[in-house]
């Protein structure tokens, strides 16, 4: 198999045969990493994710992700369930597992395997970051997919974390910043308004010292960027402990960043929902 360095490839078929047997001719692809690779849905025809073997015919473009990136699955997710009707369901994710399939692993991620364990499909409403736990809501019905959109546009769904930053200087009550829309990680941002940045906003509700470089934060996020909490606590000189992509130096859990998604309310079918969890982190 390749080196995560090497491992996206892509080659036009010459001679029709069965996908297993392409991959095994181009890169010696057993039959025992051929499954692995289709059951995480690591492998492209035309663009087109495979979920078994068949026939490729000449010129057809295939794209193997050869390495794909593996997470830890192993939790009750029955258990980590806190709340369901007929339209949602309310989960407390795991830091270290996707809230939602990858480019190259539909089947480890917090709402596969969710789905798996309650027999039943969801779908995405919202995102957490992989290294961020607590609460996120997944849809049962598309119906609620849209009405749950319609309240994030609407600015109507709250949603509060609890961090533990580097930092024990006091933060503004308000944040605001612009976030570059483009794809990199990390996140760059401006303190002011650049053409076709996003607005960045969260309030800071409480700030406590833990020690003399630390202090622990319950946050209410306003907007919801990918990365935004991470990358506004890191622009003010105040990582997330265990945030090294945003320059943290103490550590914290194993795939895991001091952040935690600890309430959330919504709205469904009309019914005020509020679901909160521990603001605690027992180890640093």
């Amino acid at each position: 198999m390749a080196s995560p360095d090497d491992s996206v490839k892509h080659f036009e078929v010459r001679q029709p045969n069965l996908l297993s047997e392409i991959l095994y001719d181009e890169y010696s692809i057993n039959s025992k990493e051929f499954k692995t690779l289709i059951d995480l849905g690591a492998i492209f025809v035309n663009d087109e994710r495979q979920t078994k073997d068949g026939f490729v015919f000449q010129k057809y473009v295939i794209r193997t992700h050869l390495s794909p990136r593996r997470y830890n699955c192993s939790y009750p997710w029955k258990s980590l369930v806190i709340f369901e009707n007929d339209f949602c369901l309310v989960l407390n994710k795991p830091s270290g597992i996707p809230s939602h399939p990858t480019n190259d692993n539909i089947l480890e991620n917090a709402l596969t395997q969710t789905s798996l364990a309650k027999n039943i499909p969801l779908f995405v409403t919202h995102r957490l970051d992989t290294l961020t736990s607590g609460l996120i809501v997944y849809a049962k019905k598309q119906s609620f997919v849209k009405s749950f959109n319609v309240q994030l546009q609407e600015r109507t769904i709250r949603k509060k974390y609890v961090a533990l930053i580097e930092s024990s200087k006091k933060l503004p009550k308000r944040l605001t910043h612009y976030m570059n829309p483009a794809s990199g990680r990390p996140k760059k941002l401006s303190d002011t308004l650049i053409d076709g940045w996003d607005i960045c906003e969260l309030e800071i509700l409480e700030q406590k010292e833990i020690s003399p470089n630390q202090s622990w934060v319950k946050i209410n996020l306003l907007t919801g960027r990918t990365h935004q909490i991470r990358s506004q606590l890191s622009h003010l000189q105040a990582p997330i402990v265990g945030d090294t992509l945003y320059g943290a130096k103490l550590p914290f859990k194993k795939d895991s960043i001091a952040l935690r998604s600890c309430e959330i309310e919504f709205y469904c079918n009309d019914e005020h929902l509020k679901f909160n969890i521990s603001e605690e982190f027992t180890s640093v």
